[in-house]
């Protein structure tokens, strides 16, 4: 075969591979191609068709979810006990991350609106992971708080542009 046209062909396979998809995720964003191709060792292909519940508000988390085709809503439940969406997510989002490291209950639902295939990363496989790849898991874990402290951020700024934020005075009881 021409040359050419193996490395154009090669270079189309890695693009749609598990690991290169993987590389485009904030948390991943940062490993090399060889801890990429161990992530994909450690993640669980999951689908879901439209309306499938992925997991429901209370449910004990135990990892989060990359969508890698098609779209998610999250969604909450009111004081009146009724379905306030919070977002739709869609290719490269993702969601349950906070449960990576404490098994906490689900502060959301999340729903398959169209079928969707989503990447799941979950508590016990990273746990697993540290043991055997603790290089590999620190930089995995180092992407994980990187991301939760943007978001942090970004709601602390958004708070303060809305003027959400009490008074000093109001603070002190």
């Amino acid at each position: 075969m021409n040359p050419l046209w193996s490395n154009i062909f090669r270079k189309s396979a890695e693009k749609d591979s598990l690991a290169y998809f993987l590389g485009t995720i904030a948390v991943f964003s940062e490993l090399n191609k060889k801890d990429l191709t161990f992530v994909e060792s450690l993640v669980h292909v999951r689908r879901y068709t439209a309306g499938e519940t992925i997991f429901a508000e209370g449910d004990i988390g135990s990892g989060m979810y990359i969508v890698r085709s098609g779209r998610v809503q999250i969604s909450s439940r009111d004081a009146n006990l009724n379905d306030r969406e919070l977002a739709k997510l869609g290719p490269g989002d993702f969601f349950g991350e906070t449960t990576l490291t404490s098994p906490k209950p689900r502060s959301a639902s999340a729903r398959a609106i169209t079928n969707c295939e989503l990447i799941g990363l979950f508590r016990s496989d990273l746990l697993d992971a540290i043991h055997k790849h603790p290089s590999t898991s620190s930089h995995i874990l180092l992407g994980l708080s990187r991301v939760l402290s943007e978001r942090l951020q970004t709601a602390a700024q958004q708070l303060r542009d809305t003027g959400h934020r009490k008074p000093l005075s109001e603070d002190r009881s």
